[in-house]
């Protein structure tokens, strides 16, 4: 049965996943200055990838409310402080946060818009709930490569890229500094986890 939007819950979730979205894009912010001031620029790298794709969410939950241009919406929330002096403590929380909303929040903000007949907001709820899986293996796995000491190691031949200058060499470990532009060891990054790289080898495309 439709419920008048002003009258819904699904409005009040959209705001909930508004200033959720907003908030997780700042703690990323917040923790890839952190990972910088650390010399971990590849990781500094990952969480504004990150905060951004947690702005795009942001957008399409505040585009869902725009009948409602002008008014306020008061909405109640629990929302985490991830503070941590370390990045793999600080992506671990993410990890958490990221899965919590992929298994639960999402759902159950889907099953209500679904019941109250905002079929599009439901939509957005399931796929950007999705996302979220996406973000929280993203987030989990540089942590454990943290955690392991693997972030610039590796146990077999590695081919590293620089994200500063591109230069790639292969290695069990990446070199202290770049041979190209002379820049350190946080910039490297394992080839196959180089934005819009793979494993560099394009076949018919």
């Amino acid at each position: 049965m439709a419920v008048d939007f002003k009258q819904s819950v699904t409005k009040e979730n959209l705001m909930r996943a508004f200033a959720g979205e907003s908030q997780a894009r700042n703690r990323y912010t917040i923790a890839a200055k952190q990972a910088r001031q650390g010399g971990l620029y590849v990781i500094e790298q990952v969480l504004t990838f990150t905060a951004d794709q947690e702005r795009a969410h942001a957008e399409v939950y505040y585009n869902h409310l725009k009948e409602l241009a002008g008014e306020t919406i008061a909405v109640d929330g629990a929302y985490p402080v991830d503070i941590s002096p370390k990045i793999a403590q600080l992506l671990r929380m993410a990890q958490h946060n990221e899965y919590q909303e992929h298994e639960d929040v999402y759902r159950r903000f889907a099953e209500t818009a679904q019941q109250e007949g905002f079929l599009q907001a439901a939509h957005s709820f399931q796929r950007i709930g999705e996302v979220e899986k996406v973000h929280g293996d993203r987030l989990g796995m540089f942590a454990r490569l943290l955690e392991e000491n693997q972030l610039f190691v590796s146990n077999v031949e590695t081919a590293w890229m620089c994200l500063n200058c591109g230069y790639v060499l292969e290695g069990k470990e990446a070199p202290t500094r770049c041979p190209a532009c002379d820049h350190e060891q946080g910039y490297f990054i394992r080839l196959e986890l180089a934005p819009f790289t793979g494993d560099g080898k394009f076949g018919n495309l």
